[in-house]
C-alpha cells in the first residue's frame, strides 16, 4: 500500500512503519528545528529527543483528533514539549553536578543561567494570559511538581475546582497559541 497526505494518519493508527517513514519525510525537517531551537546548547542530545518524539507519536497517535488540529501542529506541539523536558532534564543533571569538582563549573554555571532564562521565559509567554490564582494553580502543579492533594490542601480549593481551572486555564493557553502563530481551530 503506497502511503500518502490522505492516508498517512489512518496508517499510523494501525502502526504501519512506513507511514512513520511518511511523517519522517514530510514532517523530520520540522521537528528537528523546533527540537533544535530549544536545544541549541546539547547536540548531542537533539537526535534522541528527535527518536524520542517519533515514539511519542507512535505511541500517541490515537489521541490526535483532525477536527481539533492539524498533524503537523500536533507533531510540532510534542516536539517543543519534549524538547523542553530534555531541557529541564538536562537542567536537573548540571544542577546536580558538585561544582568544584569540574574544571568548567563557571561555563556551566553560565548554561544553567541561559536554560533557566529561557525556560523562564517560555513558562511567563505561556502563562501570561492566566488569572493570578489559575497562574499560581499551574505552577504548583507543573513547576514544582506537587500533587493535586498538596495543592488542594495548600489552597483550600477542592480537587474539582482546581481541574475545573486547569482545564479552563489549558483551553486559555491553546486559545493564546493558536491566535499567535494564525492556527485556526478547525486546521
Amino acid at each position: 500500500m503506497k502511503i500518502g497526505e490522505k492516508n498517512y494518519i489512518q496508517q499510523l493508527q494501525l502502526h504501519n512503519e512506513k507511514a512513520l517513514m511518511y511523517v519522517i519525510d514530510e514532517y523530520g525537517g520540522l521537528l528537528m528545528a523546533i527540537i533544535r531551537k530549544h536545544l541549541f546548547s546539547q547536540p548531542g542530545k537533539q537526535e534522541e529527543c528527535f527518536d524520542d518524539v517519533l515514539l511519542k507519536i507512535w505511541q500517541n497517535i490515537s489521541e490526535f483528533d483532525e477536527k481539533k488540529n492539524s498533524f503537523k501542529n500536533w507533531a510540532a506541539a510534542i516536539a517543543r514539549y519534549r524538547a523542553i523536558d530534555y531541557l529541564r532534564q538536562y537542567q536537573r543533571e548540571l544542577v546536580t553536578v558538585d561544582i568544584e569538582d569540574t574544571a568548567i563549573a563557571q561555563e556551566d554555571s553560565m548554561l544553567v543561567k541561559m536554560i533557566e532564562k529561557e525556560i523562564s521565559e517560555e513558562m511567563e509567554q505561556l502563562l501570561g494570559c492566566l488569572k493570578p490564582l489559575d497562574r499560581e494553580l499551574f505552577e504548583k502543579l507543573y513547576v514544582e511538581e506537587k500533587t493535586m492533594e498538596q495543592v488542594s490542601e495548600e489552597t483550600g480549593m477542592k480537587k474539582e475546582v482546581i481541574y475545573n481551572r486547569l482545564s479552563r486555564g489549558k483551553d486559555r493557553i491553546r486559545r493564546q497559541y493558536r491566535a499567535e502563530r494564525g492556527i485556526s481551530y478547525g486546521k
